[in-house]
């Protein structure tokens, strides 16, 4: 990979763009970022406290403002909030600086990822599962139309989706 490849993972939470975007970043020597992360480091607190305070359209507003800046960066595998591509600027941006991965992972598997994390201030509710199916109906169009490439969590190991998305980086590399 050339040291000015950027790469973005779009998707649901609990689709697993953290944890492969690092392994990802590790095969391919690249950067690690994780906007919610540095959105947190900036701002000093977390993201549930920034939606107490700030409200989704707060949080969103820093998050456009976060990605804007990271997806400049080179060498860098970005992992953007699951619904950092509400933002059509965002999603120009990305689409414009890089490529983009669209990690796809079903409902079910969402749910199973994700049940008991507290941190996930739009999962603090009655139904978490139908939050979970909402969201995906309102941004799965958005995430298939984004990316260039898409790969299936549900199934295999980790090291196995990274291995995919490098297949399809480079179709020609009989050693991806």
């Amino acid at each position: 990979m050339p040291s000015s490849q950027r790469l973005f993972l779009i998707g649901p939470m609990g689709a697993g763009k953290s944890t492969i975007g690092r392994r990802l970043a590790q095969r391919l020597g690249l950067r690690f970022v994780d906007s919610d992360q540095e959105i947190e480091l900036c701002t000093g607190v977390d993201i549930p406290r920034i939606f107490d305070v700030e409200g989704e359209s707060g949080f969103r507003r820093r998050e456009e403002d976060m990605i804007d800046r990271l997806s400049e960066q080179d060498g860098v595998v970005l992992a953007t909030g699951g619904g950092a591509i509400l933002s059509a600027e965002t999603r120009r941006r990305l689409a414009e600086r890089g490529t983009v991965i669209y990690l796809r992972t079903s409902v079910d598997q969402q749910y199973l990822r994700t049940r008991r994390d507290r941190r996930r201030p739009l999962l603090q509710t009655e139904n978490p599962q139908a939050r979970l199916e909402a969201l995906l109906a309102e941004r799965g169009p958005l995430y298939e139309a984004t990316a260039d490439v898409t790969v299936d969590t549900d199934h295999g190991s980790i090291v196995s989706v990274v291995r995919q998305i490098i297949a399809q980086l480079n179709p020609q590399d009989p050693d991806a």
